[in-house]
């Protein structure tokens, strides 16, 4: 019988980050995910919006770890459009499909309000079912521009009440 992999999140530290940006350059994830920086590879852009997140009360980052080893992350804070709080997460292509993402939301949804809002890319399969599983519903779909494909696409909008 194979053991099932331990998940845990901790506070995202300054130290965390190396392994975090190597994760969100993977080409495959990036086109999933769409909605990404102008340029993920960027560095020092990477690092300057860490930081202003960092600095923001509303802003709680965790680093998702599998077995001891850093796979991704989760985040959340307040929209400033909708004044809803957001959650945001990324988990390395190498670990998808063993369930680590929905392991991870759940027990980083045990330490949040609601109402809670997510989003993901119309034809990103996986994410919409990992949000399903937890709860989310749809709530509306828009369309916006997405960087990582150099077009506008299609977005759906969660809500987990």
């Amino acid at each position: 019988m194979v053991e099932p992999h331990v998940v845990t999140l901790r506070a995202t530290r300054a130290s965390d980050r190396d392994e975090l940006f190597r994760i969100q350059l993977d080409p495959e994830a990036i086109r999933m995910a769409a909605f990404t920086a102008t340029d993920p590879a960027d560095r020092a852009a990477y690092d300057a919006h860490y930081a202003r997140f960092s600095e923001r009360e509303d802003y709680d980052a965790r680093t998702v770890r599998c077995d001891g080893r850093i796979v991704g992350s989760v985040a959340r804070w307040i929209d400033a459009e909708t004044g809803m709080p957001e959650i945001t997460y990324w988990i390395d292509r190498e670990h998808w499909g063993r369930g680590i993402a929905t392991r991870a939301l759940r027990l980083f949804l045990d330490t949040q309000p609601r109402p809670l809002r997510a989003r993901a890319a119309a034809d990103n399969a996986a994410s919409i079912a990992v949000l399903g599983k937890l709860g989310f519903v749809e709530v509306g779909r828009d369309r916006d521009y997405a960087n990582a494909r150099g077009e506008e696409i299609e977005e759906i909008e969660f809500v987990l009440r």
